[in-house]
């Protein structure tokens, strides 16, 4: 719509488009309201849309499989993912400040989860991750405490006001993830868990997508369609890695080239989780740092009181002393690059 047009107007030109059998959007900037036109629109005469209103600036057909998902949608704004947690909303998004998310990969014991989110959250993190429930590739390995170490997230939670985010492996375990998570996480393994998506998305908690280990751009981006299609347009996208054929030096192959991919692609926001992206804690600070030059929305990094002692992904997890120090160095670059 041309800045400045009547909410008269909009809602008129909604109510017409429902008569057509279509589910038009509003999608609110800061300058203009864009309608986004979803249903069967692949015969839609495009000269008839314009000629609707004299209040419609340009009509575009949205040519990429991801419709929600795609920058077209929004006329090439950006979106903003905000987050409610204890100490104030956060946002994750285009040019805001860089998020941090930090914390063990599995919740191991309340004192241990505790002692963690207030170190963390002293060296500058906004967000404690820490899986309830652990997909593993061995079914000999440890697979989380379940839904007794969501109540020690809650506590954690308490104590030091940084907000929640864990996986959802089940279906079933939404609602109670929900309870106590700031921000839903989908795993790699389960990225297209297609029901999942579809149900996480009926719920209105952000939701963070990781990359499948052997996902396309696209497969990952038509996975973050589901959830949005099914109704929750907060998602953010993190990329952890991609399995190659290079299995030696490194767990996985982080893409950072996914990231400018990704702007280009997508308005919503993207994070980097470097430490499963070379599973190896000495190369995690390079990465972060390399992903905040390319662009990124924010950092999830593994940090443990005992790496040595780790249930789970120990070699990749930074003590919380190593993660001090590279806190320092992404607040020097975050604000070298206006973040």
């Amino acid at each position: 719509m041309r800045a400045g047009a009547s909410t008269a107007e909009i809602d008129r030109l909604v109510q017409e488009l429902q008569s057509w059998g279509l589910s038009p959007e509003k999608i609110v900037g800061s300058h203009k309201v864009v309608l986004g036109l979803v249903g069967e629109t692949a015969a839609l005469d495009m000269t008839r849309l314009e000629k609707l209103s004299s209040e419609i600036e340009q009509v575009l057909r949205v040519e990429r499989p991801f419709k929600r998902a795609s920058r077209e949608y929004r006329h090439g704004q950006p979106s903003a993912i905000r987050v409610a947690t204890p100490n104030g909303t956060v946002s994750f998004g285009q040019d805001l400040p860089l998020v941090v998310i930090a914390g063990p990969c599995s919740v191991e014991s309340e004192a241990m989860i505790v002692e963690t989110a207030a170190r963390v959250k002293a060296s500058g993190a906004q967000f404690l991750r820490g899986g309830a429930y652990k997909p593993r590739t061995s079914p000999y390995s440890f697979q989380g405490h379940g839904e007794s170490a969501l109540a020690l997230l809650a506590a954690a939670r308490q104590a030091s006001g940084l907000g929640i985010i864990t996986e959802v492996m089940d279906t079933p375990d939404i609602e109670k993830v929900a309870e106590v998570a700031d921000i839903l996480q989908v795993g790699a393994r389960n990225m297209q868990n297609f029901s999942l998506l579809k149900q996480i998305g009926k719920q209105p908690k952000p939701v963070l997508l990781k990359r499948g280990m052997a996902a396309t751009i696209d497969d990952w981006l038509m996975a973050a369609e589901y959830i949005l299609a099914a109704g929750n347009p907060n998602v953010i996208l993190c990329e952890r890695g991609i399995r190659t054929f290079d299995r030696e030096y490194t767990r996985n192959t982080l893409d950072l080239s996914a990231i400018p991919v990704l702007k280009k692609l997508t308005h919503l926001p993207v994070v980097v989780d470097p430490s499963h992206g070379t599973g190896w804690s000495e190369y995690v600070p390079a990465m972060a740092l390399a992903a905040i030059a390319a662009g990124v929305d924010g950092l999830m990094i593994e940090v443990h009181p005992n790496p040595q002692k780790a249930l789970s992904d120990g070699p990749q997890s930074l003590t919380p002393e190593q993660f001090t120090d590279l806190m320092g160095e992404i607040r020097s670059l975050a604000l070298h690059r206006g973040r």
